[in-house]
Parts: structure tokens; sequence; C-alpha cells
């Protein structure tokens, strides 16, 4: 079998692309793994579906690299309305489209120069940060609370952006063996859907820098959700303040995030195609 793909990212979180606007592919979970090895494949963080909708524009399934289906991906959103603009899968006059996704319908404004998205603005909904919504087994509102990680105490705060997400202060991001640590954070027992863990220093109250560990991915160069969940987590903890911009300096690249008093989430970022490519791939019995 061979289907045609767009690698595409979003400041370095990159996946495999592919229009499956009139057929979806079978056993995506099979082929997000088969494409996402480094070395030995195309290399991605996972395999994005762009499919048909009848609730918006285009609807979005995405994979992780361990095959896993996520609920949503902010990096991976804004790329996916760059390229149903670019395609011409929407109509070229049409900068506001719609993207429906496990987390529900996601509203995008798209950033056009010479015919191209460059950037996109995302309305990424209200923050959640309900305990049994995230879902994470807390008492109350998880904020700055203690947590034993391989002996040693983190303060956690969790929030949702359609996924969980738990962020971590700390005052050097740089010299973290998120190799060796990533996945105690991920498979901690308090998150019984895994967690995404951010690992977060303040520059100031305007400007963070974020290293991420995601569940079924490991270290990526950046996570759109997760960047949302470090704002909203910084206004929690009185680091930075909401209806403000917020700058925040991932691997990959920057985003701007807004957390507004109303709990919404805006989220800006670039999104960009890498290169286009066949893949042939053979079915496992």
């Amino acid at each position: 079998m061979k289907f045609n793909f767009t690698k595409m990212h979003g400041i370095g979180n990159d996946y495999v692309y592919v229009n499956c606007m009139e057929k979806e592919l079978e056993k995506p979970e099979e082929i997000s793994i088969a494409v996402s090895p480094r070395h030995f494949s195309v290399g991605s963080d996972g395999l994005i579906m762009i499919c048909a909708s009848d609730k918006a524009d285009a609807k979005m399934r995405i994979f992780n690299a361990d095959g896993s289906e996520a609920k949503m991906c902010g990096n991976g959103i804004r790329c996916v309305g760059k390229y149903i603009y670019d395609k011409g899968i929407v109509d070229k006059s049409k900068t506001e489209v719609t993207v429906d996704t496990l987390s529900g319908i996601k509203t995008l404004k798209l950033n056009v120069a010479d015919g191209k998205v460059e950037s996109v603005c995302v309305d990424m909904g209200k923050a959640i940060l309900e305990p049994e919504k995230i879902p994470v087994l807390a008492p109350d509102i998880m904020i700055s609370k203690p947590v034993m990680v391989d002996g040693k105490e983190y303060k956690l705060t969790a929030v949702s952006m359609g996924n969980p997400h738990a962020v971590c202060f700390v005052d050097d991001v740089d010299s973290l063996d998120l190799e060796k640590i990533g996945p105690d954070f991920e498979n901690l027992s308090i998150f019984p859907d895994r967690v995404n863990t951010e690992f977060v220093r303040v520059i100031d109250d305007k400007t963070l820098q974020m290293r991420v560990w995601e569940r079924g991915s490991g270290e990526t160069f950046a996570c759109g959700t997760g960047t949302c969940a470090t704002v909203v987590a910084a206004c929690l903890n009185g680091i930075c303040k909401q209806d403000t911009d917020v700058t925040v300096h991932l691997i990959g690249g920057d985003l701007v995030i807004r957390y507004c008093s109303d709990g919404t989430v805006f989220m800006t970022g670039p999104a960009a195609i890498a290169y286009e490519g066949v893949y042939e791939y053979e079915y496992k019995d």
C-alpha cells in the first residue's frame, strides 16, 4: 500500500500529514509506529490524518509515535490549518477555518502572506482545572502540589487543554535529563491516563523557557497544548498575568500564549512544510 504524505512541523514538533478527505488510512495506529522512527523511517512525533467533517472545514486525527491516539495537538492543528488553506481544501478567501478534534471544534485565524499561511492563531478553548476532567487523582484543583518522583520532591500544577499536563517550575531546564526522569513523570499513578510534563524556567512575567516530555512520544521540540498549559499554570501560580501575551521559548522556537480572564487560551505560532513524499507500507498480519 502506498500513500502520499507531507512532512510538516510547528517549531520542530513534526508529524507526517496525510490527506484523508476522501478515505481514511486503515490501521493508522500501526502506520504511525512505522513512520515515526528517526533513523529508520520518515521520522516524526507521529501521524496526523486530515479528514472530512460534517461539523467543520476538516477533522484532525492525531496518533503519537507509539500508536496511541491523542485528543489534541496545538502545533499539529496549526499545520492542519496551513495544509487545508495552501492545498485549496478551503476557499482561498477564507482566513478563518474550523477543525474538528477529539477535544471539540477549534477555530483558527490564518495569517497569510503571498498566498501561503505563515502563522496561525488558535482558539484553544478554555483551560480545564477540575481534577476529574484532567484527569488527576486530587481532592481539589492541583496548584503547586508536592509530588515525589524517583525519591525527589517536585511541585506540580495540573491543567488540561484537551489532554493532561503537569507543569513543573524549575531553576534550570537545560541540565535536566529528561530521558531519565521523563518516563517517571509520564507514568505517575495520580494521572490515570498518563500525563505530558512541562519543565519551566521563569525569565520574567512575560517570558518563559520550557522543555516538554510528551506521553507516547518522549521529549519533543515543542508542544502547543503544553505551552498553553504552562502559561495557565504560570498565571495560577502568580508568575504571569491573565489577558497578557506571554512568549514561551521552546527548543524548536517560540509560541505566544494569552490566557484570558474568561478561561479561554489563545496560541499563536508558525506552521511549515518540510517536504512531501510517498510512503510504501505493508500491513502486519
